[in-house]
């Protein structure tokens, strides 16, 4: 049986995956129609990234799944119209960008390479910094991405504590969950990242009360989604120095419009969304796997828990 794929996706995406989305599941010994054009009432599976317009699901009557190419999927998981089960992203591609990313800016904030000595001065002033070991680094999300980030900060010497809404179980990481434990984080969390999903729970989390509650002077990485952060409350924070610095990859409207004050933020880093980004070909892979379980009678992969938004 020839299984009718629908790529729901921005057309700039499908120029991407036309090639290695068919090679993929051909690899994976399907035999498979994928097109943009199907009859919805055709369809066994969607191939799906947000497009500006909202979709309506309802038309795919015997569609098995949505699979989505991003790891977020806020901008779907409430859409109503949406019966089918629903899968988020997390391929090799993607966690691999990620770690690199956050292991990065952790190095930057922890050496402190944003501050040079000022030329002018005759002396070579420099107070080194302290060692990994000696550094506490917090995380706040331990999904996939941020278990690997954790584990990549181990490996460098860092001290690593990590947050989530349910307990974990990570070696060498400290596990905090629950209200206690996100006071618990916070306080130590010399540079703090964020990778957690949004939801109701975590919009604006990252507020005055919340800042307040970490050491003086901590720096911030957000590589999880813009609303996590109150953005005058960060403003307000770097300006009272509760915050030292942040490093910012992701915003509540992107691209960050020019207009926007952390522009004028000499403590704010700021990347383009780039930390974590889906590569055709191993998201590709993941997709045709997915397929060929659900196929099989397996469960699908990284389904999503509608009631917990991710």
């Amino acid at each position: 049986m020839t299984l009718r794929i629908q790529f729901l996706a921005h057309p700039k995406r499908w120029e991407e995956y036309r090639a290695p989305l068919p090679r993929a599941l051909a690899d994976a010994g399907l035999a498979a129609d994928l097109a943009c054009d199907h009859p919805p009432e055709t369809v066994d599976y969607i191939v799906y990234a947000p497009t500006q317009e909202p979709i309506d699901f309802t038309p795919y009557t015997r569609a098995r799944a949505v699979l989505s190419l991003w790891a977020g999927v806020e901008s779907i998981v409430t859409n109503s119209t949406l019966t089918q089960p629903l899968t988020r992203m997390v391929d090799q591609g993607l966690e691999d960008g990620m770690v690199e990313y956050v292991s990065a800016h952790v190095l930057r904030h922890h050496l402190g390479v944003r501050h040079r000595p000022d030329p002018k001065l005759s002396d070579w002033v420099f107070t080194p910094p302290p060692l990994a070991r000696q550094r506490r680094v917090g995380i706040l999300g331990l999904g996939a991405l941020g278990q690997a980030c954790a584990r990549a900060l181990v490996q460098i010497g860092f001290d690593v504590a990590g947050w989530s809404r349910t307990p974990k179980e990570i070696e060498h990481v400290t596990c905090l969950s629950g209200e206690t434990g996100l006071a618990d984080i916070l306080a130590r969390s010399e540079i703090l990242v964020l990778l957690l999903p949004l939801t109701p729970q975590t919009e604006d989390l990252m507020n005055a009360a919340t800042f307040a509650q970490m050491p003086r002077g901590a720096q911030i990485i957000n590589a999880g989604r813009g609303a996590l952060i109150d953005d005058a409350a960060l403003i307000a924070a770097l300006h009272s120095g509760q915050i030292g610095a942040a490093t910012l990859d992701v915003f509540r409207t992107e691209p960050l419009p020019p207009s926007h004050p952390f522009w004028r933020e000499a403590r704010i880093t700021i990347t383009p969304h780039i930390a974590a980004q889906t590569r055709a070909d191993t998201a590709s892979a993941l997709i045709a796997r997915n397929i060929r379980r659900d196929q099989a009678g397996e469960p699908l992969l990284y389904l999503v828990d509608r009631t917990a938004g991710y």
